[in-house]
């Protein structure tokens, strides 16, 4: 009789739990991408090509991480693309004239950290919407970087070993060094948001504003916290991509933050704050990542590379909507 009864009522809670949540829909989607390209993909199953895909995710994984944990909290940032392009000009400049990485790169994060300050201020602090400050930013770095450089690629001159290591440069000669750094941040993030109290304010902040309000925590300082750790690790990602193109280029990042929103979403982050992990978030990019290396080796045009990610973002924001409902009962 108990057998019965079990078998009516469906599989165990923690079952049910793990079936619904959308990161096991990306790692099915994950893997079915991987077996789909490998049998159709010439060279696509192979450790160069998987080593070069994870290379190429660094970048958005980087950012990615910074726009999940600005999302969790309840906000928007879609400047992090012009920011790859402004952060590029102090650091090849400064690199050009003192030929140190290390200034170079305090530099940029110098610029990456006021850019988050501001952001961080506008939306958390006078309580414009993040959306519109973000847009508003993302224009002006663009239009800054254009004026700046009259639409012209500043080289690297100083061509510093360490600095093309990050582009080049490969652990044990397989993993490229890009992508540790991105395993890095990824795993001090991931331990952040699960084990300590910050991570479980961003949470609070995103899920209920008033309710994380009254239970003590400073709702503006932690959205506030959320876009400079938003806009530095966008830097980063700036500092990399500058390494991969050898310059400072206006061009830069163009579109990069739908990319990376469009890997946040569909790896389970929720547009309306308090729902997400980092874990969901590495699924979605990896997703995109090996998605778009697959179809290059399918020799389909760049077209339909674009217009698939397009469906996916709106597949992905649809079902981030109709969860929501449901879970409001609407």
């Amino acid at each position: 009789m108990s057998s019965v009864t079990d078998r009516a009522l469906g599989p165990p809670p923690v079952w049910r739990r793990l079936i619904g949540r959308q990161e096991t829909a990306a790692f099915i989607c994950l893997v079915a991408l991987l077996v789909f390209f490998s049998l159709t993909a010439d060279n696509f199953f192979s450790t160069r090509n998987f080593t070069n895909v994870l290379g190429q995710a660094s970048l958005t994984l980087i950012a990615g991480i910074g726009c999940a944990v600005v999302f969790i909290s309840g906000e928007v940032d879609i400047s992090i693309g012009s920011l790859l392009a402004t952060v590029a000009l102090p650091l090849i400049v400064i690199m050009n004239d003192t030929n140190s990485l290390l200034l170079g790169v305090a530099g940029a994060m110098a610029v990456g950290l006021a850019v988050g300050v501001i952001n961080g201020f506008l939306s958390a602090y006078l309580g414009i919407n993040s959306l519109i400050v973000t847009l508003g930013m993302m224009f002006t770095l663009r239009g800054g970087v254009y004026l700046y450089t009259g639409q012209r690629a500043i080289a690297d001159d100083a061509g510093l070993d360490s600095f093309i290591a990050l582009s080049d440069g490969r652990l044990f000669d397989v993993l490229p060094y890009s992508a540790v750094i991105a395993i890095i941040l990824l795993g001090v993030f991931v331990y952040v948001l699960r084990f300590r109290r910050f991570g479980r304010q961003i949470y609070a902040v995103g899920g209920n504003r008033e309710v994380a309000r009254l239970a003590g925590y400073d709702v503006r300082r932690v959205k506030f916290t959320c876009f400079v750790i938003s806009s530095l690790l966008a830097t980063c990602s700036g500092i990399i991509l500058a390494a991969r193109v050898g310059s400072a280029q206006h061009i830069a990042g163009l579109n990069f933050e739908f990319q990376v929103v469009a890997a946040t979403v569909l790896g389970g982050v929720s547009l309306s704050g308090g729902i997400g992990s980092l874990g969901g978030m590495t699924l979605g990019v990896l997703i995109l990542q090996f998605l778009s290396n697959g179809l290059r080796g399918l020799s389909l045009p760049t077209e339909w590379q674009l217009v698939i990610t397009g469906a996916i973002i709106i597949a992905a924001v649809a079902l981030d909507e109709l969860k929501r409902r449901r879970a409001h009962g609407d």
